[in-house]
């Protein structure tokens, strides 16, 4: 029972469309429907400005972070199969939206949370890739694929939890489904590679 209660909690915690909800408080626009109609920080920053992008990456940040440890809070738990299940579903909550129709973000802002939470060194490595990547292509998509690809490859060659190496898997194959429209654009030179401001 607390397995499930906690399950959804983060589920829901991952929906909150926090990109959507700033532009739409801010700006009083339906970031659906400009630029590439994604609500995460990327289209965020590119149709309405480095500040609201910054802020949905970081509040996108913080739901991942506080999922991890609200078992042990709520519940005085600290087992890792639990914060595994919180990972996962804050992050399906984040990309599949209870609150959108089931549609959501690209889940890398909530990832982020989630893995320099459990894997702190490892997400360093990542950020460093993240970093040189994108000051080579300009594609912040390219980044993130690297980055998450980078983190899952390192885990699986130096963590010992079985437990951890399934949700990492999970989570890179997640974001790569939801970066397919940017890896198409990628192929055929189509993927924007500057940020800029339309609202």
């Amino acid at each position: 029972m607390r397995y499930f209660l906690m399950i959804l909690i983060v589920y829901l915690i991952g929906s909150i469309p926090s990109g959507y909800i700033l532009v739409k408080l801010i700006k009083r626009k339906d970031i659906r429907k400009f630029g590439s109609g994604n609500i995460g920080m990327t289209n965020v920053w590119r149709v309405a400005g480095p500040f609201l992008g910054i802020s949905t990456l970081l509040l996108d940040i913080s739901k991942g972070v506080i999922s991890i440890y609200l078992p042990s809070i709520l519940f005085n738990v600290n087992s890792a199969e639990l914060k595994v299940l919180c990972g996962i579903f804050v992050l399906l909550g984040n990309v599949f939206s209870i609150f959108l129709n089931f549609k959501g973000g690209k889940g890398v802002g909530v990832s982020i949370g989630v893995f320099f939470t459990i894997l702190p060194l490892e997400c360093l490595i990542g950020l460093a890739v993240f970093l040189i990547l994108l000051l080579i292509f300009r594609i912040v998509s390219i980044g993130s694929l690297g980055a998450f690809t980078i983190v899952t490859i390192i885990t699986f060659l130096f963590q010992q939890s079985h437990i951890i190496d399934y949700f990492i898997t999970i989570s890179c194959i997640l974001i790569w489904w939801t970066h397919r429209e940017n890896i198409k654009r990628i192929i055929a030179g189509t993927e924007n590679k500057i940020l800029k401001r339309d609202l």
